[in-house]
């Protein structure tokens, strides 16, 4: 997961596709769809997060961590809420990426377990369909990483220049 490689692949097709006019990912549509995903995550976590801190406070989050039964709520709720906070800051930009979708993808894991199974799908209803996407858009930045339109792949290029 430290490794930063701003290289992406690209899709490939039989050479009969090809000569058929389809077009074909390359690494900087590749880079542009990976740039939607962190941005889209992005936002939802610092809405959330933003809402966690300043709206709900830590203290109230905490609170309501412990009425949906998450363990050790006092610590959790409060460290949920700063690192969506600061981890969507730093998945806009494209700073720590894998590292912070990692966490992101745990913490949406739980969330679907501890909270949201027992309601069934539909976020409407309380559901996990919400954190389901929130978790899968998180591990496919972990597989991939957050692009070339990204801090990261900007330091990788410098590293690899030297």
């Amino acid at each position: 997961m430290t490794s930063l490689s701003t290289s992406q692949p690209t899709a490939t097709t039989s050479a009969a596709a090809g000569s058929s006019g389809r077009r074909t990912a390359t690494p900087s549509t590749t880079s542009l769809g990976l740039l939607v995903a962190r941005v889209a995550i992005a936002v939802v976590m610092i809405v959330h997060g933003a809402q966690k801190v300043f709206t709900f406070t830590l203290t109230g989050t905490a609170a309501s961590f412990g009425e949906m039964g998450v363990p050790a709520a006092d610590v959790a709720g409060p460290a949920l809420a700063i690192f969506e906070l600061v981890g969507g800051v730093l998945l806009l930009v494209g700073v720590g990426t894998r590292i912070v979708a990692a966490l992101n993808a745990a913490a949406m894991i739980g969330a679907l377990v501890i909270v949201h199974l027992a309601a069934g799908f539909f976020a409407s209803d309380g559901g996990y369909e919400l954190v389901l996407v929130l978790a899968a858009v998180s591990i496919a930045l972990v597989l991939t990483g957050p692009g070339a339109y990204s801090v990261d792949a900007v330091i990788a290029r410098r590293r690899a220049r030297r």
